[in-house]
C-alpha cells in the first residue's frame, strides 16, 4: 500500500499521472476530436506563399493583440459576417511537431473582427492607405501607423505601387510612398481573409446574421450598416476622398428617382467607373453575400436621405426583386 505521507516518489508519480489524465480528458481529447470531425469548408484553400509571409508579418506586428478572427453569435458581430463554426479553423494546423498552429483567433476586440475583411474591404488601395496611416481613411482610428512597411522614393520606378495619400498625410519632404514586399504580403494576407459559405442544408447552422428593420429600412439600421460597411471609403458624411473614393453627396446614381442602379451597385459592387469625370480605380465591395435585403434597403435609404440627398426610398422587396435578376445571370 502506497503511503503518500512517507513516499515522495509515489506522491509525485500519482500527481503527475492525474495531471496527464486530466489533460487528456479536458484538452487533448476534445481538440483531437474537433480536428478529426471538422473538415475544411468547400471552397476554402491553403494560403499562398505570399499570404503565409503576410500572416507571419500580421503576427509579428502584433495585430492579433487588437483584432480577432472569430465572429460571435451576438448582434454586435453581425456586421462582420456569419457566426464562426469549427470548420472555419480546420486549416489552422501545427506546422510540425514542434511548432504550434499560429495564434490568430485573438480575444481583444479593440479593432474590428477581421474574419471577413477580404470581402468587407477588398480594395488594395484602401488597405495600403490604412496600413501606412489609418487616419487617412478612418479619421478617429486609434490603430498605430505602420510606415516602416513602406518605402519613400524620390521617383517611383515603373511597376512600383504608389500609395495614394491625402494632402497632409504624405512625407514632409514630398517624396512618394511605395509598397514593399512586406506591405504587399500583409495586404495579400488580409485580402485572403474571407468567410466561405456553409454547405446547403448544413447542420452547422447557416443562420444569416442581420439586425431587424421595418419594411421601409433606414433609421438606425441604415446608419449602423453605413458606419461599419461604407464609411471607411465614402467617409462619415458621404464626402468621399478626392480621386480615390467617390462622394455620395449629390451622386447622380444616389439621388436618381429610379433606385435600381443604386441597389444593383450595392449588391454587385463596382470598379473602374467614371463618375462626374473622375475614374476611380479602387473596387467597391459586392454586398450581395454579406448583407440581407433589409440591411441593403436600410443603407440605400440612409444614403438617399442623408447629407442633403433627398431621393425616393426603397423597400426590402425592391432589393429582393433586383437580387433575383442578378441570380439569373
Amino acid at each position: 500500500m502506497l503511503n503518500f505521507h512517507t513516499n515522495a516518489r509515489a506522491l509525485y508519480g500519482a500527481s503527475f499521472a492525474v495531471f496527464l489524465l486530466l489533460s487528456l480528458i479536458v484538452a487533448v481529447g476534445p481538440a483531437y476530436w474537433a480536428q478529426e470531425n471538422n473538415a475544411p469548408l468547400p471552397g476554402s484553400r491553403e494560403l499562398s506563399e505570399q499570404e503565409q509571409l503576410g500572416q507571419h508579418i500580421y503576427i509579428s506586428e502584433g495585430c492579433v493583440a487588437c483584432h480577432t478572427q472569430q465572429v460571435r453569435p451576438v448582434p454586435s458581430d453581425e456586421v462582420f459576417g456569419r457566426p464562426a463554426v469549427p470548420a472555419d479553423f480546420a486549416r489552422f494546423k501545427p506546422k510540425d511537431a514542434f511548432v504550434q498552429a499560429p495564434s490568430l483567433l485573438g480575444s481583444q476586440r479593440t479593432g474590428p473582427d477581421l474574419t471577413n475583411i477580404g470581402k468587407r474591404q477588398p480594395s488594395e488601395i484602401w488597405q495600403n492607405m490604412h496600413l501606412y496611416n489609418p487616419r487617412t481613411v478612418v479619421p478617429d482610428s486609434v490603430m498605430p501607423s505602420h510606415p516602416w512597411l513602406f518605402k519613400e522614393v524620390d521617383t517611383p520606378r515603373p511597376g512600383q505601387t504608389v500609395v495614394q495619400l491625402p494632402e497632409g498625410f504624405g512625407p514632409a519632404n514630398g517624396r512618394a510612398v511605395v509598397t514593399t514586399e512586406q506591405s504587399e504580403a500583409l495586404v495579400a494576407y488580409l485580402l485572403s481573409l474571407k468567410q466561405d459559405p456553409l454547405p446547403e442544408g448544413s447542420a452547422m447552422g447557416a443562420k444569416k446574421g442581420g439586425a431587424k428593420a421595418d419594411d421601409k429600412g433606414g433609421g438606425d439600421l441604415g446608419a449602423s450598416v453605413y458606419a461599419t460597411s461604407c464609411a471607411s471609403c465614402h467617409q462619415d458624411k458621404g464626402q468621399g476622398m478626392p480621386g480615390v473614393f467617390p462622394p455620395l453627396v449629390g451622386d447622380p446614381v444616389v439621388i436618381d428617382e429610379d433606385p435600381s442602379d443604386h441597389i444593383r451597385i450595392v449588391l454587385e459592387g463596382l470598379q473602374g467607373k467614371e463618375i462626374n469625370g473622375v475614374a476611380y480605380a479602387s473596387p467597391m465591395t459586392a454586398f450581395a453575400a454579406i448583407l440581407d435585403d433589409k440591411e441593403i434597403a436600410a443603407v440605400v435609404n440612409h444614403e438617399r436621405t442623408s447629407w442633403g440627398n433627398d431621393a425616393p426610398t426603397v423597400t426590402p422587396a425592391d432589393v429582393a426583386k433586383i437580387r433575383a435578376t442578378l441570380d439569373k445571370k
